[in-house]
């Protein structure tokens, strides 16, 4: 394999794991946390819980998780010049 082609599996592998992560995150804490940040107390409910990744949907995981990994992989792409994408 060219080295080339070993930094491609990097950047996708790392954008993978960056976009389950972040969604996750967003998911699990953004959820609980973010309303009561920045809602007023009358929007924000009092018992804000974290939602959990089988109550939120797998299916629904997947699609977020996915423009994420993207995003991800479109930097990771520019800075580490795999050429994935065309000019």
């Amino acid at each position: 394999m060219s080295s080339l082609t070993i930094k491609r599996i990097i950047v996708w592998v790392v954008s993978t794991i960056l976009g389950l992560l972040s969604a996750l995150l967003i998911i699990t804490v953004g959820f609980a946390i973010l309303p009561s940040l920045f809602l007023p107390p009358i929007i924000t409910p009092v018992n804000s819980e974290a939602i959990s990744i089988a109550r939120y949907g797998t299916i629904y995981f997947a699609t977020t998780a996915l423009p994420l990994a993207l995003l991800f992989m479109v930097w990771l792409d520019h800075f580490l010049d795999t050429r994935i994408l065309p000019d």
